[in-house]
């Protein structure tokens, strides 16, 4: 769920250059024959599953003769860009890795060929994961692999406070301040306050039964966001969550029992037993998401694959896309680079059975919703954290915070 800003005007040009209006009808999807399909897929991919997936491919290669697949691994930090200016240049790979908070924008310049009903069936992916590839009524990218968030917490604190991890809003506010009162941790819980902190306060509307947008308007001055910061910004006003850590002092304030728990995503786990060590990882584990008033719903990221319409080898690049995302592969996948499935039925395999905290998102996936996929999501998302930084400083109410996010959203639209 990385991400990155991209002005109106620069979508606007996008979508001229590419000749589709954002108002016509929803796209049809072509059937693909992939029987015979040959040809060298090119595809451009991001991080560490970009560094791995070429090595990762030659499995696919082996099993299609007729089939090479050549990766150019990006970062994410210049990715964004690459793709907007291939996309102007009708300079595109066959295939390309996608943030899943990007589909929206891109899908709009008209780049991205629909995906085929007759070769990838909805129904085995996570409903929250399908709907980040949908736009405007058309599925234009495929999930690939997915990410939520979960309730991490010291189990060691834990057991010495006498308490259980929560399973609702209240049950978190008691918890946290005993790892901090009773087992001695400086901080209850760590929250992001900057820089991604939507993908903290917006499942929080969801638990509280609310949403961020509906009927294509934004939705964000409610009074279910107001519970949401509400309750968010408590942490803060109530001493168990700080504004003034040092940059980077996470996550080995965790390790050190500086910090009692956090909210964060699967790639925690590893990291964590990396930071802290032969025999941390028996001092944490992972809970679900607490429950607000309609539930503990989280928020859905990863990335999809989309194909081009400029793809020289189309056949052959729905035809990898659909090995991608075969049960055994993805969770092969998952041990090569702990990426989780996207598709519901790999999550059966021993390699996503084997640890329970792994588990924990499985079962958090079933339910996890995402941002809306509309061209100015990222926009909004900045919005949202400007004014959540405020709020966490003390600089203005939750239901001000509120009223100044929809405001500014409603200047920028959604784009659609």
């Amino acid at each position: 769920m990385k991400r990155f800003v991209i002005g109106v005007a620069a979508v606007g040009l996008l979508a001229a250059a590419c000749g589709r209006s954002a108002d016509g009808p929803a796209e049809q999807a072509k059937d693909v024959d992939v029987n015979k399909a040959t040809g060298e897929v090119t595809v451009w991919a991001m991080g560490a599953e970009g560094e791995a997936l070429g090595a990762f491919a030659k499995e696919f290669e082996a099993a299609n003769p007729g089939i090479t697949v050549k990766v150019t691994p990006l970062g994410w930090d210049v990715a964004h860009d690459k793709i907007t200016a291939a996309i102007a240049g009708n300079a595109t790979p066959d295939v390309s890795m996608l943030g899943s908070t990007w589909m929206g924008e891109m899908a709009k310049t008209g780049a991205l060929e629909p995906t085929p009903g007759n070769l990838i069936d909805k129904s085995v992916f996570f409903p929250g994961a399908w709907s980040t590839g949908e736009v405007g009524g058309t599925a234009y990218g495929v999930p690939w692999y997915v990410e939520t968030r979960a309730f991490y917490y010291r189990t060691d604190l834990a057991e010495k406070a006498g308490v259980k991890p929560p399973a609702t809003w209240a049950e978190t506010t008691a918890f946290v301040k005993a790892l901090k009162d009773k087992a001695g941790a400086e901080l209850g819980v760590e929250q992001n306050f900057k820089q991604g902190s939507w993908q903290e306060v917006v499942p929080l509307v969801w638990q509280a039964g609310g949403d961020i947008s509906a009927a294509g308007k934004w939705t964000l001055d409610t009074p279910e966001m107001v519970t949401a910061l509400t309750h968010y910004s408590s942490f803060f006003k109530d001493g168990l969550s700080a504004t003034d850590q040092p940059t980077g002092a996470f996550p080995q304030t965790f390790v050190k029992g500086e910090v009692g728990a956090f909210y964060s995503g699967p790639w925690m786990i590893a990291g964590m037993e990396k930071e802290g060590g032969a025999g941390f990882a028996e001092k944490f584990a992972v809970a679900p998401y607490p429950k607000g008033s309609a539930g503990g719903t989280s928020v859905i990221g990863g990335s999809n694959m989309v194909v081009f319409k400029s793809a020289k080898s189309r056949d052959a690049a729905w035809k990898f896309l659909q090995w991608l995302t075969d049960p055994k592969v993805q969770a092969n996948w998952f041990g090569k680079v702990s990426a989780l499935p996207s598709v519901q039925a790999a999550w059966q395999e021993p390699a996503l059975t084997a640890d329970q905290r792994v588990g924990v998102f499985g079962e958090q996936l079933k339910d996890a919703k995402s941002a809306p996929a509309v061209p100015t999501w990222e926009q909004v998302a900045k919005v949202m954290e400007t004014e959540i930084e405020k709020l966490a400083l003390g600089k203005q109410s939750a239901a001000e915070a509120a009223k100044a996010m929809q405001a500014q959203a409603e200047a920028i639209g959604t784009g659609a």
